[in-house]
């Protein structure tokens, strides 16, 4: 079994990775500045975690003694929140990045499994989203944060010879999600409504459509992108399911009153994963349908 790191390990995904990886029987240490809050529940018994930041060189070192790879899914990853102070998350999500992937370069003989987002394509004509074929245009900083991501991790690659593979996230929920965080934002607060008798609130016309991918899969490709020979030369690889859903669809999965409130700037209207790479490269493709996925979130937290 291998030693793993997982930077972000307390937030919503990288709990999820950390409990897989210690079923899996691996070691796993978490680095974590707790930037996105921390949430009861997230911690497991069999992890180490370090309290640090990316952003310095002697946390990360500290952080990736005797570490055969590392997760890099620390990021802040509002996309409004991005608008409202690009500076702040530049800094972390730009020279974050840049900082991990120099610190694997330096102790060498490592993969990084780099986290970006659907968001780094912003608004395209063709769907769905094949990883080769289109322009990336963001219409966030967030989203343009993701890009350069990805392109350091090609281009460290590429010069360096460092393993790398970006994972391309659309839109993910599931068990352990945090209702007031960035992830599955849509999915938790309408839930979190839901659980307090509220009325869930719609943006705009509720025709924004999004493919939403459950945690679980979203992990299964993150194992499968750490440990796959056929990877690691600076891919981009999109996980999603491939069947996006509108935030009116979803109202009606979840079931209840609603409002509608104005749109916020910065946010793509349409997204739509086109997984083949995926499939073809990691073995990968996703099991959990949004209906289901749903239905287990709502006996999870005691909505009928």
């Amino acid at each position: 079994m291998s030693k793993y790191l997982i930077t972000g390990g307390e937030g919503f995904i990288g709990a999820n990775l950390a409990k897989k990886l210690l079923e899996l029987g691996h070691e796993v240490v978490s680095l974590d500045n707790h930037a996105g809050g921390v949430l009861a529940g997230r911690k497991f018994a069999g992890v180490k975690y370090l309290f640090g930041d990316i952003r310095k060189k002697e946390d990360l070192l500290k952080a990736c003694d005797g570490v055969k790879g590392i997760f890099h899914l620390a990021a802040l990853p509002r996309v409004i929140f991005s608008v409202q102070d690009p500076e702040a998350t530049h800094d972390v999500n730009v020279n974050g990045t840049f900082n991990v992937l120099m610190v694997a370069r330096e102790l060498k003989n490592m993969r990084v499994v780099f986290a970006t987002s659907s968001a780094a394509y912003g608004d395209q004509e063709v769907y769905p989203l094949k990883e080769d074929t289109v322009i990336k245009k963001p219409v966030s900083p967030y989203g343009f944060h993701k890009l350069i991501g990805e392109e350091y991790c090609r281009i460290f690659s590429l010069i360096y010879k460092l393993e790398t593979v970006s994972l391309c996230f659309f839109n993910v929920y599931g068990p352990l999600f945090d209702p007031n965080g960035a992830y599955a934002l849509v999915i938790g607060k309408f839930l979190k409504q839901r659980k307090a008798g509220e009325s869930m609130t719609v943006r705009g016309d509720g025709e924004m459509f999004r493919d939403y991918t459950h945690v679980f899969d979203v992990v299964d490709a993150l194992i499968a992108a750490m440990e796959k020979k056929t990877v690691g030369n600076g891919e981009v690889i999109n996980i999603g399911f491939g069947d996006p859903h509108s935030v009116n669809e979803l109202v009606k999965m979840i079931g209840g009153d609603f409002v509608r409130v104005p749109e916020l700037p910065g946010e793509m209207k349409y997204t739509e994963a086109d997984n083949s790479k995926a499939r073809r490269l990691l073995g990968w493709k996703p099991k959990i349908k949004l209906e289901d996925g749903i239905r287990m979130l709502k006996d999870e937290v005691g909505i009928k």
